[in-house]
């Protein structure tokens, strides 16, 4: 299935702004780091209460003070698990971020999920090569298909290798936001859904890869819906479908994502699944990402 009703999600201990991965994520806000854990910590709660409430199972694993790992509240970039009990490991850009591996994640992983095989593929450290989970690649688990814009923090040894041993295959594209630079993080800028994919067109200057991608969302069967420019600096484009309990779809998104989407997009969504939206501000301006980061799958 696309979607899951349970995920891991991270409770920050020291969340703040990270320097380290400031250079390219321009989704970081400088201003706003005053209070920024306390108030982090307390947006956290809050979204984890309004999932639970709508059915999801959320399982939270605490943070721990030492190292200190600023976006810890972001587990989706340093691992992931497949179908069959695969757990996959992930390079990371930042040396900070590395240090999100702690034992408490993976003996969970390991312990109380059916873990049969791990993919490590933090060795592409050592060269400088990084791929950043769900972060990078955007999946179509239906269809075993990746999704992933070109960026300091996806390169394309890593994700062949990645499709290579989990049998994927994959669409490899450019995308810039409006002053010219790459997007970080596929995510970002797209959410590919059961019968939906939410998508900034306009990111994708080549025509070509903008055509090919559109013929492949369609080719897969699912409707393409077009967010702008200023709705994906507002994280219209970090969404991720969950499931509840009884199965039924929940579209996750920031407050400030829901708020810039027109009535008719809404509207459109909707005819899809049940919205579940939060406050993530401070989250999002330190952090440079918003719910659908937040969130790491459990497919195990």
């Amino acid at each position: 299935m696309q979607s899951t009703p349970k995920i891991l999600m991270v409770k920050p201990v020291n969340f703040g702004f990270n320097q380290q991965t400031f250079a390219n994520n321009k989704f970081q806000v400088k201003g706003f780091e005053q209070d920024a854990s306390t108030k982090a910590t307390a947006q956290f709660n809050t979204f984890v209460k309004k999932l639970r409430d709508v059915g999801v199972q959320v399982i939270v694993i605490e943070d721990t003070p030492e190292p200190h790992t600023p976006d810890s509240i972001f587990p989706n970039n340093w691992f992931s698990t497949h179908k069959g009990g695969t757990l996959v490991l992930y390079p990371m850009f930042a040396p900070n971020r590395r240090l999100e591996r702690k034992p408490a994640v993976l003996n969970y992983l390991k312990e109380s999920c059916n873990v049969k095989r791990v993919v490590d593929l933090t060795h592409f450290e050592k060269e400088e090569k990084f791929l950043e989970g769900t972060g990078s690649m955007v999946p179509d688990r239906d269809n075993n298909l990746i999704f992933a814009c070109s960026s300091p923090r996806t390169n394309s040894e890593v994700l062949e290798e990645f499709c290579n041993q989990l049998d994927y295959d994959y669409l490899l594209f450019d995308a810039f936001d409006q002053e010219g630079d790459p997007i970080y993080h596929t995510n970002v800028m797209m959410s590919v859904c059961s019968k939906f994919v939410v998508v900034c067109l306009d990111a994708i200057t080549d025509l070509d890869q903008r055509t090919n991608l559109i013929a492949l969302v369609e080719e897969i069967g699912k409707e393409v819906i077009e967010i702008s420019f200023e709705q994906m600096a507002q994280f219209a484009g970090n969404m991720i479908e969950v499931r509840n309990k009884d199965g039924e779809p929940l579209l996750v998104m920031s407050q400030t994502a829901k708020e810039s989407l027109d009535a008719q997009q809404l509207k459109k969504l909707e005819s899809y699944c049940k919205i579940v939206s939060s406050n993530l501000t401070t989250i999002e301006n330190n952090g440079g990402g918003s719910a659908r980061c937040m969130i790491a799958e459990l497919f195990i």
